[in-house]
């Protein structure tokens, strides 16, 4: 038996934004040895620091809302932490505004807090970003606010190499009613994408004003417990 695609269709009416973008020719294959083959890392032409995963410390001052730690592995089909990957997250801040000029200006933007960071995984997968837990906005117009969430982008050795998906949190009961979640047809592919709360690591990242709570998600490239990728 073959296994489920996890991923998401690329037309799904309900998720509006799908209507105008989804393709609707045949996708074309491009072929080898363009630039999007070129081997890396390649990624602009600023350098990963370590502090550009900390999006709290990036202005004059902390940003409001609630502190998080957000930590996981980038894994492959067997489990095995897939290293020097580049994993960038942007997010809206803690009143559910972007620092996008195509946000509906709704809310007010926080100065403390841009909302975008990065890090590359260690010799294990692993990742980590600390960062404010966004908020719900509100959805297309007759939709429901969409839930808390983190976009992620994942690059691999060559500028083809890039995936992109979001992170959920577990207990947010506005999950049920996002029509991209609900875009899985596959439920375990839908709980892949929710954050778990780690109650071993919140007491240890607590103290004064840098108290956070931590979350952990893991991120498999492909296999039967791959994460749906919602490009």
């Amino acid at each position: 038996m073959s296994e489920p695609d996890v991923n998401p269709p690329y037309f799904y009416p309900e998720y509006v934004i799908t209507r105008k973008r989804s393709p609707r020719e045949p996708l074309v294959q491009l072929p080898r040895g363009w630039f999007h083959d070129l081997t890396g890392p390649t990624f602009g032409h600023i350098s990963v620091k370590p502090t550009d995963n900390d999006l709290t410390i990036q202005h004059d001052g902390p940003p409001q809302g609630q502190r998080l730690v957000l930590t996981g592995r980038v894994l492959d089909s067997d489990g095995r932490g897939v290293p020097n990957t580049l994993v960038e997250i942007w997010q809206a801040n803690a009143s559910g505004r972007y620092v996008d000029k195509a946000d509906p200006n709704f809310m007010p933007l926080d100065p403390n807090f841009t909302g975008a960071g990065r890090c590359m995984t260690d010799s294990m997968g692993n990742y980590s970003f600390t960062t404010i837990r966004p908020a719900a906005y509100a959805g297309p117009k007759g939709t429901m606010f969409r839930p808390a969430h983190i976009h992620f982008s994942l690059f691999g050795r060559t500028l083809s190499q890039r995936l992109i998906t979001q992170c959920y949190f577990d207990g947010d009961p506005l999950i049920k009613h996002d029509p991209i979640i609900e875009a899985i047809a596959d439920q375990k592919g839908r709980d892949r994408l929710v954050a778990t709360f780690d109650t071993e690591s919140t007491p240890l990242t607590s103290g004064g004003d840098t108290s956070a709570l931590s979350y952990n998600w893991d991120i498999v490239l492909r296999g039967s417990s791959a994460t749906p990728f919602l490009g």
